[in-house]
């Protein structure tokens, strides 16, 4: 079963996320980390470790494994350094054995997800401090397509992912999309976000949300602004944006179309939106290749960032940087790891292999874009690879 709402990480892992703030070389592997999440087995008949079956799955999906089929194969292959490594148990002397499937089927559909997620989000985020300029963090939520809950319905997961890493620093179970609003606050509780700006679609839109992030949290938020907010996108569409030159202009060719984007930002004050600063309109016209016909789609958002802390270009880069959860990662859940074709269903498997999902994404993508299934596959030629990337010495 998920993690209580009000349940909190583990006390280790809180002096961890604590500690004085390290550089990458300094920052402690993943097995430092795993350590710290509570083994639910009975001890009785314990014979792996749980943070061995933890690296193991952890190591065998950065090499591209799919299944809990595929990370007992994996482990399966694995030489005895690298056994030795991710703390297999002892059978001989000079002899590792991993966990058989069974095993870690068993042991990944009892562990808290909720815990995990946030173990795999302060090990990501220590990597990567100390911080460079204030973080942007993405909170949005995307559906299992494959996995229920055992009662008919699709798991939904809601995470908080940084812009620029694609670390999804929190995550945690919800009841389907309209569970996203009262869980955005448990969501971001445990996560420092003094300075950060959370970005998020118009279902966050609410005055509690920003009255959280500003107030309780010393944060800034830019959220989108929809139809679910008929009287502040009222607000937002009168006002005299044909006075309002075009501050930023971007175009985009990929994917089979151009896209043009234009940006308009007008500083407002007692707007009827808490600590509300700026009103921003986005114009996106899109044309397939080979056509002439535009299609023309108008985004209102509004912030808490004033002029002099955002201007329009880094504006326009949030509200781009905000889709990275969706491309960045859902996207590529769905393509690369075949997450929505996953038939996994025991107790919180589907949310821990998407945590271990999850950690392979920031993992790979902490030096900045990278090809995903590339990588996956150059972990995948051999077993110490994955090792490296994940801060676990050999030997």
């Amino acid at each position: 079963m998920p993690a209580d709402p009000s349940s909190s990480i583990p006390a280790a892992l809180t002096q961890l996320a604590h500690a004085d703030p390290l550089r990458p070389v300094d920052a402690p592997g993943l097995l430092a980390y795993l350590a710290t999440v509570h083994d639910p087995r009975r001890a009785s008949g314990r014979r792996h470790p749980l943070v061995a079956i933890l690296a193991v799955a952890a190591a065998a999906v950065l090499a591209g494994a799919r299944s809990m089929t595929a990370i007992a194969e994996w482990a399966a292959d694995t030489p005895q350094p690298v056994r030795a490594a991710l703390g297999a148990r002892r059978d001989a002397p000079d002899q590792r054995v991993v966990p058989a499937e069974a095993t870690i089927r068993r042991a990944l559909a009892r562990v808290d997800p909720t815990v995990l997620a946030a173990v795999i989000g302060v090990g990501l985020a220590d990597r990567d401090r100390p911080a460079q300029r204030r973080r942007a963090v993405a909170v949005d939520g995307k559906t299992l397509r494959g996995a229920n809950r055992g009662d008919g319905r699709q798991v939904h997961l809601l995470a908080a992912m940084d812009h620029a890493t694609r670390a999804v620093l929190a995550q945690r179970q919800v009841n389907g999309a309209p569970g996203e609003v009262p869980a955005f606050q448990p969501l971001l509780a445990d996560l420092d976000l003094a300075g950060v700006v959370v970005t998020a679609d118009a279902l966050q839109t609410h005055r509690e949300a920003a009255e959280f992030l500003v107030a309780g949290k010393q944060a800034h938020y830019l959220f989108c602004v929809k139809a679910n907010q008929p009287t502040l996108l009222d607000r937002c569409t009168r006002l005299a944006w044909h006075r309002i030159p075009i501050l930023d202009r971007t175009r985009d060719r990929a994917h089979g179309r151009v896209e043009l984007r234009t940006l308009k930002a007008v500083t407002v004050h007692h707007f009827g939106f808490p600590h509300a600063a700026q009103v921003v309109r986005v114009t996106r016209k899109t044309r397939e290749l080979g056509t002439r016909r535009w299609r023309t789609v108008v985004v209102y958002a509004i912030t808490s960032l004033t002029f002099a802390q955002a201007g329009p270009a880094w504006l326009a880069d949030l509200i781009r940087g905000h889709w990275a959860i969706e491309n960045g990662l859902h996207w590529v859940r769905d393509v690369t790891f075949a997450e929505d074709a996953s038939q996994l269903r025991a107790g919180t498997g589907p949310q821990v292999m998407a945590c271990l999902r999850n950690l392979a994404i920031g993992a790979l993508s902490r030096a900045g874009p990278v090809n995903l299934a590339a990588a996956l596959r150059h972990h995948a030629r051999d077993p110490a690879r994955p090792l490296t990337t994940l801060g676990i010495t050999i030997g």
